[in-house]
């Protein structure tokens, strides 16, 4: 019988440095840490949301970056959001983990009920920020993982997202879920969460490790394809206002249907193994962890590990995704 782990991974190491966003955090629409500018040529509404968590620090360094190249789109209008500065201010590079929130993920509280009500810190913050989501007809939101793993493009469930991943061809895998069960995510509230809206796309992107330089590479490279597939500025531009930024395309590019997901009942869940994710567990019925005592099985063969990680496990919170993967 497969045993709980007893030794969890060491952390990796934290080499990311944390941004001084010093006058790019002040905003020039009235709003702490939002910018907007518009061409005179008209096109699509495009939004980049960053520090929606307070510990995922390579989309700041990615809106720092367009902010200090003084990037302006040629067509449309580009919203830059960074969105829970109280949770960053409190960023400890070796408590990384307690500045994802001040007082509750605001990457759960996007429900109206939710945004009406206030009260805590991140729904307060995402009342504020509403307006800017509901303007836009387009958004990225930049952020990164607990563990080390490869970087994901999460698109939910609407096939128009899809086919923009597809389009953006990079990274190789795509995350086709449909969210979590303690609350709606950004890139899910609104227009952006309909089916048959055909005008909107929403794509989260998480870059990798919060502490791997090379997520910040990698939310440069998705800005920059971002802010091109959405047509606001030519490649020619692009590649002359941000050198460096582009990343190879994806060889291969795989969809992950994700079938359900693990919620722990408690802080007592435990994988069997040090799971970093995308891990392809060939056989169902195999156990790769253990939920308050009970024994957690993989439902079919071939089942992929869709980012594992028990740092915020508690009862109600998703600690793993199971998921099918397909070629694209």
């Amino acid at each position: 019988m497969t045993t709980p782990s007893t030794a969890p991974a060491g952390p990796a190491a934290f080499e990311l440095p944390c941004p001084e966003l010093g006058p790019w955090r002040a905003g020039n629409t009235g709003v702490e840490g939002v910018w907007q500018f518009s061409a005179a040529e008209p096109g699509r509404h495009l939004m980049i949301s960053a520090l929606v968590h307070g510990n995922e620090l390579c989309g700041a360094w990615a809106l720092q970056g367009l902010l200090e190249a003084g990037l302006r789109p040629q067509r449309g209008q580009l919203t830059l959001a960074l969105c829970n500065l109280a949770a960053f201010d409190r960023f400890d590079p070796a408590q990384h983990d307690a500045s994802r929130f001040v007082d509750e993920d605001l990457n759960r509280q996007w429900l109206p009920e939710r945004l009406a009500a206030g009260g805590s810190q991140e729904r307060r913050r995402a009342a504020v920020l509403r307006p800017f989501v509901e303007q836009a007809d387009w958004l990225l939101d930049l952020h990164s993982m607990h563990e080390a793993s490869p970087p994901l493009l999460l698109s939910g469930m609407q096939p128009r997202n899809l086919e923009l991943a597809r389009a953006l061809r990079n990274p190789a895998h795509i995350v086709i879920d449909a969210g979590h069960q303690d609350g709606v995510r950004m890139r899910d509230f609104g227009r952006f969460g309909q089916m048959d809206d055909e005008g909107s796309r929403s794509l989260l992107v998480e870059c990798g490790f919060h502490g791997a330089l090379s997520s910040r590479a990698v939310a440069q490279d998705l800005c920059l394809r971002m802010l091109q597939e959405a047509g606001l500025l030519d490649a020619a531009r692009l590649e002359q206002t941000l050198p460096g930024w582009r990343l190879p395309d994806a060889p291969q590019q795989w969809a992950l249907e994700v079938t359900g997901p693990v919620v722990a009942r408690s802080t007592d869940f435990r994988f069997t193994e040090a799971f970093q994710g995308l891990e392809l567990i060939p056989k169902a019925g195999t156990v790769i962890g253990w939920n308050a005592g009970e024994a957690v099985t993989t439902p079919y063969d071939d089942c992929v590990l869709v980012m594992p990680s028990v740092r915020q496990a508690r009862a109600g919170v998703t600690v793993v995704r199971w998921a099918r993967r397909r070629p694209l």
